[in-house]
Order: C-alpha cells, then structure tokens, then sequence
C-alpha cells in the first residue's frame, strides 16, 4: 500500500496524519486498507550505529512472524532497511529467490541525506518548506525517481506546470517504456502539465504513450482535448473515451462539441442529451443544449465560441494498477502459451531492458523467472553473471558467466568473464577474454575499451 493509501486510512478512521498507532490500532488500519499483512518494529540508535527489527503480522489469522533483525553503522541506512526488507520478503513469501545483494544494491545510488530531505519534503505542513526539501534531495540524488515524483506533485498542486513537467519528466526518464506504475502516473501528469501551460504537441505524445500501454477513459479523453486543441479532429478519440466509460458526462460532452465543430449537428445532441441525463445541473451543458436547438436564424444571430473539451484532470491510481495487473495477466497468459526455451528467451529480452537501466531487482526477478522456464538458455545465465558483477557477487557472476560460455559462447559473456579477470589483477586471462570476444565481433566497443584498461593496467604494473 502507497503512503497515500495509509493516509486514507488514518483520515477515514479519524487519526491524524502522524499518529503513531498500537498494534491493536495497527491491525484496525490494515482491516480498513484489506491488507492482508503488515509489519510492526522498531529501532534503537547509538550515535553511529542502528539496530532495526521487525516482524510480519498475518492479520487475518492474526498471527505474528519471529523477530527479524538488521544492522549497520547510520550512514548505511538504507542498505541496513534494504537487507531488513529483504529478509521480511522472504517470510512472505517463501518462494522468493533475488540475492540479498541485489536487494541491497538497488538502493545504492541514494544518498542518506537525500533520502532524509525527501522524507521531510513529503511529511512537513508548509508547502513551501516541501519544495525546499524536495528540491535539495534531487539535487543530493539527481536520479531519486520518488523525490522527484513527489516535486512534480508539489508543483502541479501549486500551478507551476512548467516545472512540474520537467519533475515528471525525470521519472519517466529512468522508464522510458513506462513499464511502472510511477512512470505511468508521472507520464500522465506530465501530459496535463504540458496541456496547462499549452504545449499541446508535447502533450498529445505524452497521453499517447499512456494509452498505448493502458487506454483508459480518462488518457483518451486527455490525449482527444490535446489534440483538438492544436485544430485537428479528435472525434474518434473522444468517442473512444465516452465508449470505454459510458457514465461519464464530460466525455459525453467534448464527444458532442466535437461533433458539431465537425458538422454532425444531429449526433451532437444525442451525445449533449446523454451528458445531461448523467448529469442533469449541468449549466453549461444546458446552454449548450438550447443554443443548438434554437433556429438557424436565432443560432447565426446569437453565435458563441465553441465552448472548450473538458479535461480529465485525476490519475485513478487503482483504475490503473487493476489495468495493469490484467495486463500482466495477458501477458503471462501469452507466456504460458510458449515453449520452455522461447519463454525464457522472451524474459531474458525484458530483464535485459531492466539491466540497461540499471533496474537491478526487476532485472533479476525476470532473469529467476526466465531460469525456472528454462535454465539452459545462456542469456539467463549472462544477465545473472552481469546482476552479480554490479551487486559485488563476483563469485557467483563468474560461475553463471562460465555456465554461460559452456551452453553458447557469447560477447557479452566473455565480456563479463574479462571485465572480473582484471578485477581480480587476472591480466592474462582478460586479455584472452576479450580475444575471444573481438574474435565474435571484431569492432565490438566495450571490448575493445576493455583492452585498452587491460594494456593501462599493464604498464602500470611496468
């Protein structure tokens, strides 16, 4: 559950935002939320030092885990938090297989004192002094994904939408397929961002991609005002939005004013006619409704602007997490359905992206999946080798980069394989590596900059 779930929570149940809840109020909170487990803790400080445990609370048989228990020095905050995390994913799931390492690793690349000023930018009162501490822990950690989510919310809510679509656009700048879900809803602000401060090229595009992964009614509907906003027909978009949520009067609506902008004067009211009955106070709609029935004479004498589509200003966070969740159903539907070998193929190509971005824990999770469907597929065992490498496993990456070379010989592999060798001082078997990767492919870059570090790291041994 999100922070804005727990929120909820509080709110509906009459606590303030930083109550401090008993176990007994605990299990009331996860009933209201219908989660099934939550976690209790504790931590102690000396100074330099933190001890930090936890336990997992089964609320519907009410039954609590054994005390799990992580520790480290103040400025390892996060991995000390990572690891506890790791340990508790496991009692909830006993099938659960990514390295501690990788756990641990993820969480690398933010820094204590960034992860300090987004904590206070989205808990402090004073808008202003969220700005402050959000903008500081972007600047501290330029690729904190979750601060610059929460500055971008902060700027939208004060109307500085410039700003704002730059926020949202660095989320999406680290998921660039929009395969979460923060990247999905960062995207969609973005575009409504970019559709206030006018630019409507670049918000038709963003709300493309949304719905191109997700089209839900209130994407289409943004993506149709976009589009109608630079002069061109939206109608079939808008048509696509009333369709996909017959109850919505607004859709209804701009579906109508797009139609009689584009001469279908009969169908126009019967779609202002179907926002009224779903809304039938609506005074715009109603005005609307007796200028199009007026005489022609009357309507040229009295001619009004059309008026402007309505915009789909909130992001259904459930909507879309239950759309995305069909969709990974579909998608592992369509899994099922292929052979062992071509399945782990398909995640090996989807870790691969993760990798590339440097998504340790998603790359590894696809990577365990691909290697349950097939573990004779030696792209598996090269993505692997090259998740340990990054998360300090060098033990392990060499052997899965050495099962690798042994069902297929590889670039990659070798490459992984030389990249340790050197690591390790291992100067001649890097060089041989790497021999055998340009052997494969001749102009291939990193090998050949691979080299170049080897032949350094020998004349500085000279």
């Amino acid at each position: 559950m999100s922070r804005t779930d727990r929120l909820y929570a509080l709110d509906h149940l009459g606590l303030p935002e930083g109550f401090h809840p008993s176990r007994a109020t605990a299990l009331k909170l996860a009933q209201t939320l219908d989660a099934d487990s939550i976690l209790v803790g504790s931590f102690v400080t000396d100074g330099t030092g933190i001890i930090a445990e936890a336990q997992v609370v089964d609320v519907p048989h009410l039954r609590m885990s054994k005390i799990v228990t992580a520790r480290g020095e103040m400025k390892d905050l996060i991995e000390v938090f990572d690891s506890l995390a790791w340990e508790l994913t496991r009692q909830l799931d006993p099938g659960f297989t990514l390295a501690e390492e990788t756990f641990v690793a993820a969480g690398k690349g933010i820094r204590v004192d960034a992860f300090e000023q987004y904590i206070r930018g989205i808990s402090e009162p004073d808008h202003d002094e969220r700005l402050r501490h959000l903008n500081q822990a972007v600047r501290l950690s330029p690729e904190f994904g979750p601060a610059w989510m929460a500055l971008g919310r902060e700027d939208y809510s004060s109307q500085q939408y410039e700003q704002a679509a730059v926020a949202f656009g660095r989320v999406v700048l680290d998921d660039p397929k929009l395969q979460g879900p923060d990247a999905l809803e960062a995207e969609f602000y973005r575009g409504l961002s970019l559709l206030f401060s006018g630019d409507y090229p670049k918000a038709q595009q963003a709300f493309a991609a949304v719905a191109q992964i997700l089209p839900l009614a209130e994407v289409v509907n943004n993506q149709g005002v976009a589009v109608s906003r630079q002069g061109h027909d939206a109608t079939a978009l808008f048509r696509q939005a009333a369709t996909a949520d017959v109850n919505a009067a607004d859709y209804h609506f701009n579906l109508a004013v797009s139609l009689k902008r584009h001469g279908d004067a009969a169908a126009a009211l019967t779609e202002l006619a179907g926002c009224l009955r779903l809304r039938p106070n609506d005074a715009e709609a109603q005005a609307l409704e007796e200028q199009w029935k007026a005489p022609a004479m009357k309507q040229d004498a009295d001619t009004k602007a059309d008026p402007l589509e309505r915009i789909a200003r909130n992001f259904d966070a459930v909507a879309f997490r239950q759309a995305a969740q069909m969709l990974d159903q579909v998608d592992e539907a369509r899994m099922t359905a292929l052979s062992p070998e071509l399945r782990a193929q398909k995640l090996a190509d989807q870790a691969k992206d993760y990798l590339d971005r440097g998504l340790l824990l998603e790359a590894e999770r696809l990577y365990q999946t691909a290697l349950a469907s097939d573990d004779r597929v030696p792209e598996v065992h090269t993505g692997l080798a090259e998740v340990r490498e990054r998360t300090g496993d060098l033990a392990d990456a060499r052997k899965e980069a050495r099962t690798s070379l042994e069902l297929m010989p590889t670039v990659e592999a070798y490459l992984v394989m030389g990249r340790l060798d050197l690591a390790a001082g291992h100067l001649d078997e890097a060089s041989y590596h790497v021999e055998q990767a340009l052997k494969m492919e001749a102009g291939n870059r990193a090998a050949q900059e691979l080299q170049q570090k080897i032949d350094a790291r020998r004349e500085q041994k000279k």
